[in-house]
């Protein structure tokens, strides 16, 4: 199997976290930058939403993807082939911008002895997707982790997402769909394991995603 090495990124602790004073604090700021006034009406309450709407936008901050695929089950009565799940939602934000990232998840894996719940695959996808991100970043750390936790004998991981970073600002191209891809262990090594992946998630690229 392929081991990563890469570097993990750190996150702070709860001690670092600023406060939600703070943090609606920080909106006020944003707002009087922007240029509005975050005492007028419209905006009094603003930041004390924000800050909740952030709450849920970055729900994968306060979640352990590993304590997620945790349970699993042994059995299976010997069943030995390709597990998908295909078109999970996600939405994500862009971590140069902050923007939203939204597309879907195709995640698949090859059981040695264990098999978890399929609700925790679209989880683990959650688990990742509810922070800021790159799109490549993400794909690499859905795949390692169901890899390292599960140790299937292999891993097959596609992202197909619309990026507002590129549609709302920028270039402004809208309609445009990257798609990113992590391939372990017999989906790597194996082209007929990666041939049958790929017919089943169905050219993923091809339909684009739509960025609302």
């Amino acid at each position: 199997m392929t081991s990563s090495k890469a570097k993990k990124t750190r996150l702070i602790t709860t001690a670092e976290r600023p406060s939600r004073e703070e943090a609606e604090a920080a909106v006020r700021v944003l707002l009087r930058w922007a240029g509005d006034d975050p005492a007028r009406e419209g905006l009094i309450d603003t930041p004390a939403r924000v800050v909740r709407s952030y709450e849920e936008f970055y729900a994968g901050y306060q979640v352990d993807p590993r304590e997620i695929l945790a349970r699993t089950f042994s059995e299976v009565d010997g069943y030995d082939e390709m597990i998908v799940l295909k078109d999970i939602r996600f939405e994500s934000y862009c971590e140069h911008h902050m923007v939203p990232i939204i597309g879907r998840a195709h995640v698949a894996y090859l059981p040695e002895h264990r098999v978890v719940g399929i609700s925790k695959l679209a989880r683990l996808v959650d688990a990742f997707a509810k922070r800021l991100q790159i799109q490549e970043k993400m794909t690499v750390q859905i795949a390692d982790t169901l890899n390292e936790v599960l140790q299937p004998a292999g891993v097959g991981v596609i992202l197909e997402a619309a990026h507002q970073c590129m549609s709302t600002r920028g270039v402004h191209k809208a309609g445009v769909t990257m798609v990113t891809s992590r391939m372990l262990g017999t989906f790597r090594t194996d082209p007929s394991t990666r041939r049958e992946f790929l017919s089943i998630v169905g050219n993923p690229g091809v339909v684009a995603v739509s960025n609302t």
